[in-house]
């Protein structure tokens, strides 16, 4: 109960609902809350923005609007009483699931226990799609970091394992960073079923990022346009968090079996770090510096995000120049700490599939040249591939992922996997959906894959699917190991 507690009261954290959602929530659920927070609660739902000082020296309304604030209030309060609604209906989504998976996995094995648990998700997912998309986001990290997911007992069929950086990953398909920005559910999500999970943006202070809405679905084209702004709670808070995920990982390889201590820093998955810069940062290598000074020791790879549409000025770093400075920069201030045997976190950067002929042929010579680990690709588009142009929230200003950025971000894998030659390791990301949809960027050239929108609109139900359609695409094919795969298109690389 403490836990089912701890879950509702986060969903009010950073997602901009009503106190009133919260308050209801705890009701329906017969959890008492303690007066101060009830009060507390309360006194936040009833003060409306004309009580506010701070808001009414913002607002543009004239004081006959502002006075009339209440008789507008019907719409605010029903569409509260519907998100208290299908809080109601979600959480008790959730508790059915678990008395009927209770009753279930006393008269079956493990594995098809496991795999009837992720099924049934697929029941309870279409429900977030008539919330918010950013509460339901919200809403997805909270369940995931207080452990109201389904956790992978199975394992991956040996086909779908490879090392990459001396680091083992039972398979290649990964949680790309913008899921998790804040490290909150780390080992939830590693639970699901992913080869490796990457945190992130983390920036140096904590920002707010753009004003919201600032999440746009495209139901129809599995698409989703967002301008975010690296939103996050700041490398400080996500420093205190994996460094008590890493301090726990610690206590178990001590005291528990082998098989515990497989995987990264993380525990059982490897864990990446993304770093971002301040919006009003002048310096943005301090910033990168300052991210790999406090996180690098708890990452089994760092991320530079020089990428992301909504924040100003970044993709110029992207220029050969800029970026040839900033990741030797970096790396100095990687290589000047103390590391174990292990040696320090390899260090990727994170490209856009917005370029140009000349900035291909920049990125793969500075990352040649500078030894670096890897690249990802890629981030957002701020085009509107077709068919999803023709939406009218594809207008809206921001990044655009999902579906409609498959073809796109797959042919900038492909054309950076022949500039480099195969020597430098490509995490394929952009418009995956299936186990198909990964196999093809494999063989494009990606030793790794990662996906968000589709677990968004799939949930946690996708990620056995894609897993074993990979391996069924791969055994097809005639391929031992996703290694195998990686680049087959291009024959004459491989030769």
């Amino acid at each position: 109960m403490v836990k089912l507690r701890d879950f509702i009261g986060s969903l009010q954290f950073g997602c901009g609902e009503s106190p009133n959602l919260v308050c209801k929530v705890y009701g329906a659920l017969g959890i008492e809350l303690e007066p101060q927070r009830k009060i507390l609660l309360t006194n936040q739902a009833h003060q409306t923005p004309a009580q506010d000082p701070a808001h009414r020296l913002s607002d543009p309304r004239t004081r006959e609007q502002q006075t009339s604030w209440p008789r507008t209030s019907c719409s605010t309060n029903c569409t509260q009483e519907r998100r208290a609604g299908l809080g109601r209906l979600l959480t008790g989504a959730m508790i059915g699931l678990a008395i009927a998976g209770g009753a279930y996995v006393s008269t079956t094995d493990e594995a098809t226990f496991c795999g009837w648990l992720f099924k049934s998700t697929e029941l309870v997912n279409p429900l977030f799609a008539l919330l918010d998309a950013e509460f339901a986001h919200r809403l997805a990290v909270s369940a995931a970091a207080h452990g109201f997911v389904p956790r992978e007992k199975r394992p991956d069929p040996p086909v779908l394992g490879i090392e990459v950086w001396g680091r083992n990953f039972t398979n290649p398909i990964g949680l790309a960073a913008g899921f998790d920005k804040n490290a909150e559910a780390v080992e939830g999500l590693l639970g699901l079923g992913f080869g490796f999970v990457e945190v992130g943006s983390v920036t140096p202070q904590p920002q707010e990022g753009n004003p919201k809405p600032r999440i746009f679905r495209l139901k129809e084209h599995g698409a989703v346009v967002n301008r975010c702004g690296f939103n996050s709670e700041g490398i400080v808070v996500v420093a205190k968090r994996l460094g008590a995920q890493h301090g726990k990982r610690k206590m178990e390889e001590t005291s528990s079996s082998s098989d515990v201590k497989q995987g990264g820093k993380a525990g059982p998955g490897i864990l990446g770090v993304n770093l971002g810069k301040n919006k009003t940062s002048e310096d943005a290598g301090a910033d990168y510096v300052q991210g790999v000074h406090s996180l690098s020791q708890y990452a089994d790879y760092l991320v530079i995000n020089v990428s992301s549409p909504n924040t100003p000025g970044l993709r110029q770093l992207q220029g050969r120049k800029q970026l040839k400075e900033l990741v030797k920069k970096v790396q100095d201030a990687r290589d000047e700490m103390q590391w174990a045997e292990d040696g320090p976190p390899p260090l990727l950067v994170k490209v856009a599939p917005d370029l140009s002929k000349q900035d291909l042929e920049d990125i793969a010579a500075v990352a040649l040249a500078s030894k670096l680990d890897g690249l990802i690709i890629s981030n957002t588009t701020i085009s509107r591939p077709p068919p999803a142009d023709a939406h009218p929230l594809a207008q809206e200003a921001g990044g655009l992922s999902g579906k409609p950025l498959f073809d796109l971000s797959t042919q900038v894998l492909r054309d950076m996997y022949i500039r480099t030659g195969g020597k430098v390791t490509l995490i394929g990301c952009g418009g995956v959906t299936s186990g198909e949809d990964a196999y093809k960027k494999i063989r494009s050239g990606a030793t790794l894959v990662q996906l968000y929108t589709a677990l968004a609109y799939g949930g946690p139900a996708l990620i056995p699917r894609i897993k074993a359609e990979l391996a069924e695409c791969l055994e097809r094919d005639g391929f031992k190991s996703v290694q195998e795969a990686v680049g087959a298109d291009f024959k004459p690389l491989k030769a």
